[in-house]
């Protein structure tokens, strides 16, 4: 046990003084969450209401959507390819937040078939705007990464509100609920 915290004192000494911590410290403090705050809290409020989480998600991709469609007319510079990459980011990171949420809810069996009708169709307009982006050296990582989260999420909305759509025409007495409930014993 000994050697192994000796190694690793060692290599963090050398590590230290030969300056590669300090990039990494710098990359974690320049991350940056999506939301703001308020976007946040308002998430949080709506956490036990699956279709208004949903549809605060959708607001809130289409805003970072927006955002890059109207840096997509501007001329090109540093600044505009750095604002680009990151809302690309934020675009992504959103995307792949709200397909968790989708996970969770499907598994117990919310009933968000309206929120996945919108989503189904905001995601096919969010994909659009960003395959429209000319790619650029600086931020093509970011916008391929986009849209591939785009298309994820697109595909997960479809086949859930499919398969969201079969289960309650087989189980009527759960539609509108936010979780599924457990059923008394019959005896």
């Amino acid at each position: 046990m000994r050697p192994r915290f000796l190694l690793v004192v060692v290599l963090t000494t050398l590590l230290g003084t030969a300056g590669l911590i300090a990039p990494l410290a710098v990359a974690q403090k320049d991350h940056h969450d999506p939301l703001t705050e308020e976007q946040v809290e308002k998430i949080r409020e709506a956490g036990i209401y699956p279709n208004e989480r949903i549809k605060l998600y959708i607001e809130y991709v289409s805003g970072h959507v927006s955002v890059v469609k109207s840096l997509s007319n501007r001329g090109k510079s540093d600044a505009r390819a750095m604002h680009l990459d990151n809302e690309l980011q934020d675009v992504a990171s959103l995307m792949d937040e709200l397909g968790s949420n989708l996970d969770e809810y499907s598994d117990r069996h919310a009933d968000i078939r309206l929120a996945l009708k919108a989503l189904a169709e905001d995601s096919q307009h969010w994909l659009i705007a960003l395959k429209a982006l000319a790619g650029e050296d600086r931020f093509d990582l970011s916008r391929k990464e986009a849209i591939e989260a785009g298309e994820d999420l697109a595909d997960q909305s479809q086949r859930l509100l499919r398969e969201q759509t079969e289960y309650f025409a087989l189980h009527k007495d759960e539609k509108n609920q936010e979780r599924a409930e457990p059923k008394p014993d019959p005896q």
